[in-house]
């Protein structure tokens, strides 16, 4: 393709359904409906879906505002909870315990972030957690929330929040959208894909009744499988097991008697870790770990002995191996999903890597028009944006003190990516988080894990000498005092949830 050439897309084809499919469906099809651009999604009800992400970051809160849905639509759509973060058991030292909130740590100045007042504090024998200065991990651990309705007065009063959704009941709300828009629908098993000699590009789908299903451009969201991009266009894997080396999983559901938490809760053990997410009506729970370490018989009795409700569900597994295709848009088919690579589940990426890759076709294509700039530019970003998820969920595992198994020694003394070991010298060396273009979790989440991980500098920023020592440690007082104050005013998870269903106080 020239590169000033401009291509336009007439007959859009999705491959694959699903959160990921129907995600890409409803948001293409609200953008692409000035635009004559016909959608059709192919997908097999024999084949069935993952599905079995239930966890979110606070992301698909905006993408479903833009689709018009409100969180009350959601939260009644979806069974959903409300997370405020995720609560990190036995990674730093087995025992240990802190909280990754969605918010702000404390109120900083013009000129100087919060954390090096607070590190500085710390010089002067003010041993207060750097948690204890976030209104959204405060919430979190003492299981209280409630939406804010008002303008936050200052920064002490910010906090996000995600939905825990049944990820299922959540693709038929795309689902049921996207129909709505005029999106068509194929129920068929793709059983060929005709790549043109000349030019590599998809021509066509043949199913497997013999049928066939021509486009102009596909989007592969085939999951695992990579129907198109890895398969038919044989773009290759870049595998990053080296770092991050879990690979396999098992899901199941269980009933939920208990209070909802307004988090998720991620416990190390010693070949991985499991997580729990609560639900209104059932808990999500499942075990993520490497088969270099631990055998799949060992993980399930792992997972299955540490359940303290009834099975809804036999276990469901699933293996993967970390990493991304080396190009997510080949020829006329971009992947967005699975198909485009996968890290592991840790702090709940593969939904808003979705969101991501759709929301840079809307950006990079406004009126379904590309060039060979546009598909680059599309491939550098998402590389980059991949890298960097890549580095922080690496972050946890390198950071650990556990010596107790093979798996956290093996993570603690590997080499890491340059780019991490650059992000966490300059922490190290100057306190500062150092920003990165396309870079999904920002300053407060970094200082969330470098704290919990007790990976701290032991400089700060000289600007924060600005004000005399025993007034700043007021000021921290203050601002302690104030986001306990805030907690305390704040109703419990149950009583918000209780607006949206009976069951949920049950």
């Amino acid at each position: 393709m020239n590169s000033s050439h401009l291509k336009k897309i007439h007959n859009l084809v999705i491959v694959g359904g699903g959160t990921t499919g129907w995600m890409t469906a409803a948001a293409l099809s609200q953008h692409f409906k000035d635009q004559s651009i016909t959608i059709t999604l192919v997908e097999s009800s024999v084949l069935g879906t993952v599905g079995v992400g239930e966890a979110t970051i606070p992301t698909l809160r905006r993408f479903c505002n833009t689709l018009g849905y409100s969180d009350e639509d959601i939260i009644k759509a979806t069974n959903a909870t409300c997370k405020l973060g995720i609560e990190f058991q036995d990674w730093y030292q087995l025992g240990s315990r802190f909280i990754h909130p969605f918010g702000l740590f404390g109120q900083g100045t013009k000129d100087v972030p919060f954390h090096h007042y607070w590190l500085r504090a710390k010089q002067h024998g003010h041993e207060v957690p750097l948690s204890a200065y976030s209104l959204g991990a405060s919430l979190a651990k003492q299981n209280k929330f409630s939406p804010q309705h008002k303008k936050p007065a200052n920064q002490l009063e910010v906090f996000d929040w995600a939905y825990h959704f049944d990820a299922s009941l959540f693709a038929d709300l795309m689902k049921k959208h996207a129909l709505s828009l005029g999106v068509k629908l194929i129920d068929n098993q793709v059983a060929q894909v005709t790549v043109e000699q000349d030019s590599q590009h998809i021509s066509q789908l043949v199913f497997s009744d013999s049928t066939l299903l021509k486009g102009d451009f596909f989007i592969d969201c085939s999951g695992f499988k990579g129907v198109l991009l890895q398969q038919a266009l044989n773009v290759p894997y870049i595998n990053w097991s080296q770092w991050l080396v879990c690979d396999r999983a098992l899901a199941v559901q269980t009933q939920s008697n208990k209070q909802p938490a307004a988090r998720t809760i991620a416990k190390a053990h010693s070949a991985g870790w499991q997580w729990k997410i609560p639900l209104q009506n059932r808990t999500g729970n499942g075990i993520v770990y490497s088969s270099k370490f631990c055998s799949d018989q060992q993980a399930l009795s792992a997972l299955t002995d540490s359940l303290t409700e009834p099975m809804l569900n036999a276990p469901k597994a699933l293996s993967f191996t970390p990493g991304r295709c080396k190009q997510a848009w080949q020829s006329n088919c971009i992947a967005i999903g699975l198909a485009a690579g996968f890290l592991e589940p840790l702090e709940s990426t593969s939904i808003a890597l979705v969101e991501t890759a759709i929301a840079r076709i809307q950006q990079l294509l406004p009126t379904g028009q590309y060039t060979e700039q546009t598909q680059q530019q599309f491939n550098d970003i998402t590389a980059l944006e991949y890298e960097h998820v890549r580095d922080f969920i690496i972050l946890h595992y390198k950071l650990n003190q556990r010596t107790d198994s093979a798996m956290w020694q093996y993570c603690r003394d590997m080499d890491i990516p340059p780019t991490l070991a650059e992000k966490m010298q300059a922490f190290k060396d100057t306190a500062d988080v150092l920003p990165r273009a396309w870079e999904m979790f920002g300053k407060d989440s970094w200082l969330a894990i470098f704290d919990g991980f007790n990976y701290l500098p032991e400089q700060y920023h000289p600007r924060a000498d600005n004000m005399p020592a025993q007034y700043l440690i007021e000021q921290l007082n203050f601002m302690q005092n104030t986001v306990a104050t805030l907690t305390q005013q704040t109703p419990a998870h149950s009583e918000f949830l209780s607006k949206f269903t009976k069951s949920a106080c049950s």
